[in-house]
């Protein structure tokens, strides 16, 4: 393996598809004091603070850190994980070796499908249904059964949070059951935008081509990453008319109504409307509870009544969120070997959950480019000038830091930048307000502009 990579990027890249695959609660207590120790020998050593959290990465993390890592590099073959407590420890332990975390491991156990990218968890058996989503859920069922024909494409959108992916994925994993012999095939658009930018750059425009017609299924997540790409929007255009014409079943799925979504063509927003449209609202408290419920039976513990009631009514956030304080309760359930009281969880609530705070983008962007003397159209524009990027990466830091808006979605705001973009700026600030006085009062400033 390459022993120049850079630890820090890769360790970004990979919190930016953690973020995507847990909730905001659980990102924000088992990640923010870890990192990439360094790479000796195609194994990943990450620091971690405490035996506790090594723990608790082998038995919750391991996997899907290793699917992540996989995906991002065939090279590399496994994680290890080491306690870390400081900066000078951090150094000292770079010759430092470890047991392997969990001994010789079945990979193909924890890898998510290359050939199709489904993670075996996702299936309609695990997917709690509401009525949030019972729509939905009965329109990815019947797009199963009929494929081809029914619900074609199905179309499912809601914010951030909301079990998409979950649901979108549990098609995949059904239709991989009922027809083994069919193709099947998952992604984000941002991959498929990638991907062919990268075919037409290496001239085998042709050989993407075929590969993605070949598909008896495919979906597609997260289809507002597309937006102003119109050499990719044209190609799935054509993508989409040939599989749609040949009743191969296509499923996508959007933070937002696809006739809401800025800068996707008419010919595409037609072609979304051809089937079945559907959105994932926010979940009532019935169904809070019913989530909480299933959530806590499948890590084996039973939450009193009266602290399931406590916990839908008080925590408003998205599943992830609740996923994530659940997450947390069952850290303290093990740590003191009991279930946690009502009062215990009432501290856990007030501990992770941060005060919320309503939120304009545009707003935010237009009173920052105010204060640097900045035209605010040039915060979405693709350029490099300094005197625009420094507000802008000012402004990712502002969204994410006090109002814990997601990598993908300032990037989604900001001129439909890459979610890795987001994260390199609002690190290159964070560690900048440590050296740099002039930025931190800059800071201060434009936080008392936002009040």
């Amino acid at each position: 393996m390459n022993t120049q990579i850079d630890t820090r990027e890769l360790w970004e890249k990979i919190l930016a598809q953690v973020e995507l695959s847990i909730s905001s609660a659980n990102f924000n207590t088992w990640f923010k004091d870890s990192g990439i120790v360094r790479i000796d020998d195609s194994v990943v050593y990450i620091g971690v603070p405490s035996q506790f959290f090594k723990d608790w990465y082998i038995k919750k993390f391991h996997k899907l850190l290793l699917q992540i890592v996989l995906g991002i590099s065939e090279d590399i073959r496994n994680i290890e994980y080491i306690i870390v407590r400081d900066e000078k420890r951090r150094h000292a332990d770079r010759s430092y070796k470890t047991k392997n975390a969990t001994g010789e491991l079945p990979l193909e156990q924890y890898y998510i499908n290359k050939s199709d990218n489904l993670n075996p968890r996702y299936t309609f058996d695990s997917f709690v249904v509401g009525s949030f989503n019972e729509l939905a859920y009965a329109a990815a069922n019947a797009s199963v059964k009929r494929p081809g024909i029914t619900y074609n494409p199905l179309f499912i959108y809601g914010d951030t949070g909301r079990g998409k992916t979950h649901l979108i994925q549990s098609i995949g994993n059904e239709y991989k059951r009922l027809y083994p012999n069919r193709k099947v095939f998952y992604l984000a658009s941002e991959k498929f935008a990638h991907e062919f930018q990268s075919a037409v750059a290496n001239g085998t425009a042709n050989r993407f081509k075929e590969k993605y017609r070949q598909y008896d299924l495919l979906i597609m997540d997260d289809i507002q990453f597309i937006a102003k790409m119109e050499k990719t929007q044209e190609e799935l255009f054509h993508l989409f008319n040939y599989l749609h014409d040949n009743n191969k079943q296509i499923v996508f799925s959007s933070d937002r109504n696809p006739n809401h979504i800025p800068e996707i063509a008419d010919r595409l927003q037609t072609r979304f409307s051809m089937g079945m449209i559907v959105d994932i609202g926010e979940p009532d408290t019935d169904s809070r509870i019913s989530i909480l419920r299933k959530k806590a039976t499948q890590h084996g513990i039973v939450l009193p009544e009266e602290t399931i009631e406590f916990i839908a009514t008080s925590a408003k956030g998205s599943i992830r969120e609740l996923e994530g304080i659940l997450n947390s309760i069952v850290c303290q359930a093990q740590l003191k070997g009991e279930t946690p009281s009502l009062n215990d969880v009432k501290h856990i609530l007030k501990t992770i959950s941060k005060p919320q705070r309503s939120i304009s983008v545009k707003n935010i962007v237009s009173k920052i480019a105010e204060f640097y003397g900045i035209d605010e159209e040039s915060i979405y524009e693709k350029t490099r000038r300094r005197e625009v990027v420094r507000p802008r990466q000012v402004i990712m830091y502002i969204l994410r830091e006090d109002f814990s808006v997601s990598y993908p979605t300032i990037g989604s705001k900001l001129g439909g930048r890459d979610h890795t973009t987001v994260i390199h700026s609002c690190e290159k600030i964070k560690r900048e307000l440590l050296t740099d006085t002039a930025l931190s009062e800059e800071v201060d400033q434009v936080r008392g502009l936002l009040v």
